[in-house]
């Protein structure tokens, strides 16, 4: 599996010598409603256990790992996966808003929650869910991994559900995509000026679609950005960076990003720029 756009794991030139991690497009009936499959491998028989760190994104997950499969509303925090022995995780990340038609209730009913599948999607995703894991971790697992025949029957499972083409999912993921893709939207006045829509509606549409305000979106992601500045291994102004993600002064962005990754900005790019020189030197 190549290694897609990392953003969001945290400490990545390790991860990448722990376990391999890829993405493959749903079936094409749930593009409306799913980014992508990502798929996780790991063998680590012989070696201890190994914390992955992961910063959210404003969408909810699918998540099945061996006999577990349980859907990760949207997460307000950092939340940590521990690897051991060999194994692999199928997870689906749904587009901002996709899934409210699963669902059939306001996104921001389930954040902050993991469920189980068939709590979610009902009692009788309890026999699709059987049919999901598929290979059991064991010798061999992390090159055994029949990812076709999992990619397969979890299309299976998500177009079971029948779930309705909505609309304002599409305007969700766009707006959630302009968020991410703009340095300049640091303030839900900003979207709202760019956009045209009003900072109440705005309001009401990410609670009801993504599970989260649009000023939490906003902060992620630029977040996000400075996660990026630290790991790259150039120097950084950190009160500079502050002013150009619309913080009031250097303080808060430390604040939160402490918060957000459990070290600060300036710990977590020296940790990286050690981690690169170990993975340099193996």
């Amino acid at each position: 599996m190549d290694w897609p756009d990392d953003r969001g794991i945290l400490w990545a030139r390790t991860a990448r010598e722990k376990f391999r991690y890829g993405r493959r497009a749903p079936a094409p009936e749930l593009a409306p409603f799913v980014t992508h499959y990502w798929l996780v491998e790991y063998d680590l028989r012989g070696e201890p256990p190994y914390r992955q760190r992961v910063l959210p994104h404003p969408s909810v997950n699918l998540t099945v790992a061996g006999p577990r499969a349980r859907i990760a509303g949207v997460i307000r925090g950092h939340f940590d996966e521990i690897l051991r022995d060999a194994g692999w995780v199928l997870g689906v990340r749904f587009r901002p808003g996709g899934f409210r038609p699963f669902l059939g209730a306001p996104v921001v009913t389930i954040a902050n929650r993991f469920l189980p599948l068939t709590e979610v999607l009902g009692a009788g995703a309890a026999v699709r869910q059987d049919a999901v894991p598929g290979p059991t971790a064991g010798p061999g697992a992390s090159s055994g991994v029949d990812w076709d025949v999992l990619t397969a029957r979890m299309d299976a499972l998500l177009l079971a559900a029948r779930p309705a083409v909505d609309p304002m999912v599409a305007q969700m993921d766009a707006l959630v995509d302009r968020i991410a893709a703009d340095p300049g939207t640091v303030r839900v006045d900003d979207l709202a000026r760019r956009t045209g829509i009003g900072a109440r509606r705005l309001q009401r549409l990410f609670a009801e679609y993504v599970g989260a305000s649009p000023k939490w979106v906003i902060r992620l992601y630029r977040l996000h950005e400075a996660a990026q500045r630290a790991a790259s291994g150039e120097k950084v102004s950190w009160a500079a960076l502050a002013v150009e993600l619309g913080y009031s002064d250097q303080a808060h962005l430390v604040r939160d990003f402490t918060a957000l990754v459990g070290v600060s900005p300036a710990r977590y790019a020296r940790q990286c720029v050690a981690a690169g020189q170990q993975v340099a030197t193996t």
